[in-house]
């Protein structure tokens, strides 16, 4: 705001410069010197208001300046210093001669403590008084002459000097006028706050991950603002940990180029996907402003696992070991952090090697995979053997970070081989004619499976006649030939055992010839011969 006051005077200043004066006019001259100078020794009464600021020059009034002139003195607009705003002082020679020239003073001066705006000063010269030049310089115009001193500042002094010719004999004179323009200004501040909101937050995240923005707002403007708020709607899809998708910050007031920052943390609810928002902020005035855009992609890993081997492995003296692979893929579009695969080794199994670095432990092997990219694959091996013929199922897991954990399960039936070893045996041995002797025949299951209707038949040779049996089996006899009865089951590392008793009937080196088969024996029986000799 903005207020004007001017004051203005133009009062006449009158100044006789006289050549060759009367008593009359000596006398009146006299007496107004001792009224200016009894003024100008009054005390001016003490300002109430504010100290003022420090004067470009200050001189007091009225001076009484001396310096061969004669002065005079006028206080605008009231005539007393001590009210008024401008004084003016006139020197001028007490006497000059025709056609000389001479100088004379006209002094300024701001009596106030606040500057005067559009200070003029005009001179209007006798008919008998001729202009020549002037200190600050002028023109005449129809014999007035006019300087616009502009502003004055508290208690600032101007002084003009004026060069004139008196052009005829008697008194010369000449008037001065002053005008100006007081302002009482009030400054008020002019302010435009204005609002500048950001908002951050991560490009990219996994589903199970919290999301974190951050939201700084500024007073980017001159002046406060007042009840400053932050607004925040998250898009479908996103919650904050009570499960709002509307959030307020009450800012409060914001100086100017202040900044405060804030943060919320949010959830994906909706899972994977593209989000999008943006922030507001607003203040008293409607001074309102907007976020950039945030986008923030949640991606969520998938994992896949398959698991193949053997069928069927056959046990032999050894445990037949079986190769499992184990291939675990992420088919999602994240990251599969910290991917683990563990496979339980089942009962009846044992551990044979893991690839990769896979570690046996507690019952288990377990691969630490690491990240897996989104479409990624890694594949795994374990070897296990089993003692015992069954079927052998074991189930591998994969996990990881922010992924359901996936299965997968392979199972490998371990067979037993029946391996059945005949072994035939004489004693005693030679024998003389006419003497016994008597083969002892064993049937071992050396196998892992059980072998069934084992069958025993013994060739006597010619040279030898029966003369007992026992065993497993009961033995039936027929010519040379004696056949035991099948022996329904041989379990795997049994053995059954046969007796055969003969008599030498002659001199000869015999051949007592025995043959096996099974259910489980292919192809030709198994035939074992022991010898004997036989003498006179």
């Amino acid at each position: 705001m903005r207020t004007r006051r001017m004051l203005t005077t133009a009062s006449a200043l009158l100044l006789a410069m006289t050549v060759g004066c009367s008593s009359t006019q000596q006398e009146e001259r006299a007496s107004q010197h001792e009224r200016n100078a009894a003024a100008q020794n009054e005390p001016a009464p003490s300002p109430t208001a504010e100290p003022a600021p420090t004067p470009r020059r200050t001189s007091s009034f009225p001076s009484m300046r001396g310096g061969g002139y004669l002065w005079s003195w006028l206080a605008y607009p009231t005539g007393d210093p001590s009210s008024s705003a401008l004084g003016i002082e006139k020197g001028v020679p007490s006497e000059v001669r025709l056609n000389q020239p001479f100088d004379y003073k006209i002094v300024v001066t701001n009596l106030t403590n606040i500057s005067l705006q559009d200070v003029v000063v005009q001179e209007t010269m006798g008919a008998n008084m001729r202009f020549n030049s002037s200190t600050p310089e002028t023109s005449p115009r129809n014999s007035v002459l006019t300087w616009a001193l502009g502003e004055m500042g508290p208690r600032e002094v101007r002084t003009i000097t004026v060069n004139a010719t008196a052009t005829s004999v008697g008194s010369i004179g000449s008037c001065a006028t002053a005008s100006y323009n007081s302002e009482l200004c009030a400054t008020i501040p002019v302010v435009q706050p204005e609002l500048r909101i950001t908002k951050t937050g991560p490009a990219q995240v996994l589903a199970c991950d919290t999301i974190q923005y951050v939201f700084e707002v500024t007073n980017t403007g001159t002046g406060s603002i007042d009840n400053v708020v932050v607004n925040d709607t998250l898009p479908s899809g996103l919650k904050t940990a009570n499960g709002t998708s509307d959030v307020r910050f009450n800012v409060g007031a914001l100086a100017a180029g202040e900044s405060k920052k804030y943060s919320m943390n949010v959830e994906a609810s909706g899972g994977a996907g593209r989000y999008v928002n943006t922030a507001t902020a607003s203040g008293s005035g409607g001074v309102t402003a907007s976020s950039n855009e945030v986008v923030t992609v949640v991606s969520k890993p998938t994992l896949q696992i398959e698991k193949t081997g053997p069928a069927t492995r056959f046990l032999s003296g050894n445990a037949a070991p079986a190769t499992y692979e184990i291939k675990v893929t992420n088919s999602g579009n994240g990251v599969a952090r910290n991917t683990v695969v563990r496979d339980t080794i089942p009962a009846g199994a044992t551990f044979v090697r893991a690839s990769d670095g896979g570690v046996a432990n507690g019952g288990a092997v377990n691969w630490n995979l690491g990240d897996l990219a989104a479409g990624a694959s890694k594949t795994v091996t374990i070897t296990m053997s089993a003692n015992v013929p069954g079927e052998i199922c074991n189930t591998a897991t994969a996990s990881a970070r922010c992924a359901e954990p996936v299965t997968a399960r392979a199972c490998t039936e371990f067979k037993g081989i029946p391996a059945i070893l005949l072994e035939v045996v004489d004693a005693p041995d030679p024998i003389q004619i006419g003497e016994t002797t008597t083969y002892t025949i064993t049937a071992t299951n050396q196998g892992f499976a059980l072998d069934t209707n084992v069958l025993i038949v013994c060739t006597i040779p010619g040279a030898q006649e029966y003369v007992s049996s026992a065993g497993a089996t009961t033995g039936t006899l027929r010519g040379n030939t004696l056949t035991f009865a099948p022996l329904p089951r041989l379990e795997a590392k049994q053995r059954a055992t046969w007796t055969v008793t003969v008599r030498a009937t002659g001199e000869e080196s015999v051949r007592f010839g025995v043959s096996m088969d099974s259910d489980q024996l292919t192809g030709e029986p198994v035939r074992e011969t022991e010898a004997t000799n036989q003498y006179p």
